[in-house]
């Protein structure tokens, strides 16, 4: 049941694999387990946001409640991660996932991909290593990986 807590939580907006896999952990699971667990919820959605972002933007954009929502995402995510994809591209997109920084998982990787037109076949495979680069960075961290790095350098 645990494992299906954390599948889950990496899989919701704002949490994903940055709260989902230190949860895992807390609640008893090995890291590595947290980490299958977590990427793979996480990494679920974003084929699914990729294919279904523009199609819904497109059918509720009539909707003066769900433009304003929309327009301040889209100011949001573009203040957030525009420059890197720009100048970057795919590698930008990558980055901006891989950071396990507050709003920069999966689901705003995604909406940043579709806001900017980056293509699905660019798009899928860099947020999908953003995503496992970011798995590996938190699960060191809930590890104490890097904080006994962190005692090594004092």
């Amino acid at each position: 049941m645990t494992e299906l807590y954390v599948f889950l939580t990496a899989m919701a907006p704002v949490v994903e694999l940055r709260g989902a896999l230190p949860l895992g952990v807390a609640l008893g699971l090995p890291v590595w387990e947290a980490f299958f667990w977590s990427v793979l919820g996480n990494l679920l959605v974003v084929p699914v946001l990729l294919a279904v972002l523009p199609w819904a933007v497109r059918a509720l954009e009539h909707l003066p409640l769900f433009k304003r929502f929309w327009d301040a995402l889209e100011a949001r995510v573009r203040l957030k991660g525009e420059e890197k994809v720009q100048r970057y591209g795919a590698l930008g997109l990558f980055l901006f996932v891989a950071l396990p920084l507050p709003g920069t998982g999966a689901w705003t990787g995604s909406v940043l991909a579709v806001v900017l037109g980056v293509k699905k076949r660019y798009a899928l495979p860099a947020i999908s290593a953003g995503v496992v680069t970011a798995g590996v960075l938190v699960a060191l961290a809930s590890a104490g990986v890097l904080e006994g790095l962190r005692f090594l350098v004092r």
